[in-house]
Formats: C-alpha cells, structure tokens, sequence
C-alpha cells in the first residue's frame, strides 16, 4: 500500500468515527494529525505516512485485523481492499438455489457497474416476476393490468415510450441496452435489469434504499419484502453497499488532488456525507444543494455566492470533459429553472462523479455519479473567478 493510499484509508477511518468510539488506536489519531501538518512539503508527507503506517499497524494490526466489528466494515474489510471485496463470494445458498445463472451473472455484473446492490436488484426480480419465470400476462409479452412488463417489470411509460427503442433515439425513460444490440427491449433481462439498476441509482441507492425502492414502486409493505428478499441473498444476512459505494473506498478522492486549496474543499464536502438535505441548510446539521457548496469553499478560506443561481454566472465555464475536482457541475433542475438558470449543483469529486445534497425525500447527501443524468447544463470552475484569484493571492501574501 503506498503512503498516499495509506492516508487516504485512515482518514476515510477516522471520518467514521472509529477512534473516537475505542475501535483504532489513539495512535492513528495521532499519525493522521502528522500527515495533515506533513502535507506542506513533499518529503516530510512520505515519511508523515510511513509513520501513520508502521506505528499504529505494527503495534495494533494483529488486534484490528482479527477482531473487525462486522457492522462497521460492511461491504469492504479493513484497510477497504476495495479490489478483493468486489469479488468476494457475497452470494447466499438461497441465492445460488433460487437464481437462475443467467440472472444471477446479470445482477451481480450490472449492481457492481452501477453502483447498486447486486442482492437489491435480485430481490426486486424476484418479487417482481421470480427471476422472468412467472406466467402472468406483462412478463413475456404485453403487459398487466397496470402496463408494466418485462422481468423486472417497467411501465411502458417509464421505459421510455415503447417496449423496445432504439437507444441512439431521445427519449427520458429507463430503456437500456445491456445486451449491446443497440435497443432497450423491456423483455431482455440484460436491457431490463441494467435499466431497473439504473432507476434504483438515480433514486438513491446504494445509500438510501428504502427510498429508491419506493420509487420503484409506491408500498411500504412492497420496500420491506424486497429487503427482506435481499438480506436473505446475501452470505452474511446484510443488504451491505457496494465496495464501490463505501465511504472507505472512496478512491482517493482528496489525495488524488495536487492543490491544497482543493483538497480543502473536497475534505469538508466529503465530511458532510450522511447528513439530510436542509432547504437553506448551511449546516452543521443539514445543507442544501448550493449550501455545502458555499461552506466548502468558506472551509478553503473563499467567498462564493450562497445560491445556485448566483453560483452558476460566477465561475468560469468549463466544457464537458474538461471539468476538474472542486468544480460545479449544474442542472435543469427545479422550479423556475431553465437550460439557462439551473435550479440544481453539486460537487465534481471525480470524473463522472459528485457530492450533492439533491432534495429532501432523495436521501442523505452522498457522492453520486453525474453522466447518467439527462439534464446536465453544463460545469463551472469557481477558482478561475477573478474575485477568488484574487482572494487566493492575499491569502499567499
């Protein structure tokens, strides 16, 4: 492991709060304090890691690695070996029993895509048509009585118009094409199953479940089957989330950033995961969309507009693609907003990915992906703002 993955994974820890409760030692505590004041230079940063690895991990890791509290290292073991726990054996025998192969490959290939839980995906296929095994009208061909068809049972609105569409044609639905045939076809359980990920995805999950179940289809009685159906599919008996979707598996977002200033920002972002969409909320307890923008730029010692609409003329546009950690990213969003006055913003952490605090019935505010979402209206670049270069220059002088 090298020393910038090593602080990136302890301090991923110590935002857990795990050695304020008595499950890490006070020393890497201590060592994640020398690695903060360490960044200042380069040299003084590797020996600071080298010191966060070897002291805490030589004098504790046999204690830590053998005795993990199971309910805080879900989905990843310590040290978030993301790689291994992506294809650790996670599949029940219920599952292996109930599953069909061919299903049970889809689930798992397109829950880890995505960024869902392959089990979630499963226990909505079940409890939607057994896994495509079920007779009733809508599974095979047409649909039931309320229109919804295909395996995982899509309303042919929400599908996108059609049972089967051209994916190179515009329209707003969920059709997907997991087969690569160039159509979303609601009875393939490839196209259908990617698309249900999908639709589980942009509503919340892997972090708000209950949340994205609902959506998918409107009965508390219906989110606790699924869950119930999910747990049972899993080894350990847990819905979990994703490696991908772990806090300790955050691929390094800070550590990835050279300037310090972005890191600052990215840090307290970051720190705000978990907490509710506030409207108005600049927190500690909540924030909105534009509030935990606005206080991740005032953690870096920089004023920028508190609202979405003043956020999205201030900064410098960026063209699609080119777009950067610490970035805008806007969307039409909202009422009274338009291509031209976006109601919505998040956070570029990563490529294709945000941290946003999207609305009060979508969850806690989480790192979310952005390429998937139609109504993107383009990114700006806050610390190109003359007003903020020249904040920046003072500060240095």
């Amino acid at each position: 492991m090298t020393p910038r993955r090593t602080g990136s994974v302890l301090r991923n820890l110590a935002r857990r709060g795990l050695v304020a409760r008595g499950l890490l030692p006070p020393s890497v505590g201590l060592g994640l304090r020398a690695l903060r004041v360490a960044r200042g230079g380069r040299s003084w940063r590797w020996l600071a890691a080298a010191l966060v690895l070897i002291v805490p991990l030589t004098l504790f890791g046999s204690i830590i690695v053998m005795t993990p509290a199971p309910s805080i290292f879900l989905g990843s073991g310590f040290g978030a070996d993301c790689a291994s726990a992506a294809t650790a054996p996670d599949v029940s025998q219920t599952a292996q029993s109930d599953i069909p192969p061919d299903y049970l490959q889809l689930y798992k290939k397109f829950g880890q895509e995505i960024g869902v839980q392959w089990n979630v995906l499963a226990a909505i296929g079940k409890r939607e048509t057994d896994h495509g095994r079920s007779k009733l009208p809508g599974v095979q061909s047409g649909t039931n009585y309320a229109g919804a068809a295909g395996p995982m049972q899509f309303l042919i609105s929400t599908w996108g118009g059609k049972a089967k569409i051209k994916i190179n044609s515009k329209f707003n639905g969920y059709a997907s094409d997991g087969d690569g045939d160039g159509f979303g076809d609601v009875y393939d359980p490839a196209d259908a199953i990617l698309g249900a990920a999908k639709m589980l995805k942009r509503n919340g999950a892997p972090d708000d479940l209950r949340g994205a179940i609902f959506v998918y289809n409107r009965a508390t009685w219906y989110v606790d089957q699924v869950l119930e159906i999910a747990k049972g599919y899993a080894t350990n008996g847990e819905i979990g989330v994703p490696p991908e979707a772990d806090p300790a598996c955050d691929e390094g977002y800070v550590d990835s950033v050279s300037s310090e200033v972005v890191q600052k920002i990215l840090e307290y972002a970051l720190a705000q995961r978990g907490k509710p969409y506030i409207w108005g909320g600049t927190g500690p307890d909540g924030f909105d969309c534009s509030g935990i923008i606005y206080m991740a730029y005032r953690n870096a010692g920089l004023s920028i507009p508190r609202t979405t609409f003043g956020q999205w003329p201030f900064g410098v546009h960026v063209r699609a693609g080119n777009e950067k950690p610490g970035d805008l990213v806007f969307f039409d969003s909202g009422p009274n907003t338009g291509p031209n006055h976006p109601g919505h913003v998040g956070m570029v952490v990563s490529k294709g990915k945000m941290i946003e605090a999207r609305c009060t019935r979508c969850g806690p505010i989480k790192v979310t992906t952005y390429n998937d979402r139609p109504n993107i209206v383009g990114f700006t670049r806050p610390l190109q703002n003359a007003d903020v270069l020249q904040q920046l220059k003072k500060a240095l002088t």
